[in-house]
């Protein structure tokens, strides 16, 4: 992965609209993003009129840019926040490292971060989690030539074994005591997959849905194993900003109730069942 320092980063501004969102071009890091400004409710943010959002692209169908536009379940749930705080949402394109440390929330370059990231009590040190809005497994997808029929059977072949670095997927394979080849993101994997470098590939399962929706990735690829590994997605916000984390919270519990929630998983992700996810869970801050 690329450090944080010297590295250029893209800013796409997100209109406060399920579609997606509009790309800013040729903008970079801004340092500190000046002095916060208050939105609806009191609620203050780094720059006047917008939700800054961090997020590392591309993970579909959480966030990705199509046509210029960055567009995906996080992106959508977001700009409900965006909604009720009277603003527009700001994308702000970083490192996925930065998440674990929470370095652009507490540089004051982003409100909030939306990356399909899962909570867990190492990340929880450095950040203030949402509640849970969705339930995720990892998923194997493996070369239909290579034979592989399971994670067991990977090792059992000797076959390559490919992740995206800094995340759960690769943490979980690693503690099966796999070495796996690390990949920046998901793009990179299912191209690593593609061209041979690795024979299999463990990431999230929405996003695998998402590959598997295009006819040659479906005809060469397939999925052989399915880990339930508990893990649930939060958003995050800098540690101790009570008043943003409320407004988070309290979007996603009003789209779980009025079927908004509903509406934008079956448009992103697939087929709805009700989940842990529908409820506030003990693991979230």
């Amino acid at each position: 992965m690329n450090t944080l320092l010297g590295r250029r980063v893209r800013i796409l501004a997100a209109i406060t609209a399920t579609a997606g969102a509009v790309l800013v071009a040729g903008c970079t890091s801004s340092g500190s993003g000046g002095t916060a400004t208050s939105a609806d409710g009191g609620v203050d943010l780094v720059k006047a009129g917008k939700l800054t959002t961090c997020t590392h692209l591309p993970y579909p169908p959480f966030q990705s840019e199509v046509d210029g536009k960055v567009q995906g379940f996080d992106v959508s749930l977001i700009d409900l926040v965006a909604k009720d705080l009277g603003v527009q949402q700001y994308v702000f394109d970083t490192p996925f490292e930065n998440f674990k440390t929470g370095a652009f929330l507490n540089s004051g370059q982003c409100d909030l971060a939306a990356a399909g990231m899962t909570i867990t009590e190492e990340r929880k040190k450095n950040v203030d989690f949402s509640d849970p809005y969705f339930d995720a497994t990892q998923a194997v997808l493996v070369d239909r030539k290579s034979g592989v029929t399971s994670l067991a059977d990977l090792k059992a072949k000797g076959k390559k074994l490919g992740a995206q670095a800094q995340t759960t997927g690769e943490d979980y394979v690693r503690g099966k005591g796999f070495d796996p080849v690390s990949f920046e993101s998901s793009d990179a994997v299912l191209n690593g997959l593609r061209t041979g470098q690795v024979q299999a590939v463990v990431i999230d399962y929405p996003v695998v849905q998402g590959w598997l929706k295009n006819k040659a990735d479906a005809a060469a690829f397939k999925v052989v194993d399915n880990l339930d590994t508990g893990e649930q997605y939060g958003f995050t916000v800098k540690k101790g900003n009570t008043e943003l984390l409320a407004a988070v919270n309290k979007a996603i519990k009003d789209a779980k109730a009025d079927g908004t929630y509903q509406k934008l998983y079956e448009q992103w992700i697939g087929p709805y069942t009700p989940s842990a996810a529908d409820s506030p869970s003990p693991t979230a801050s």
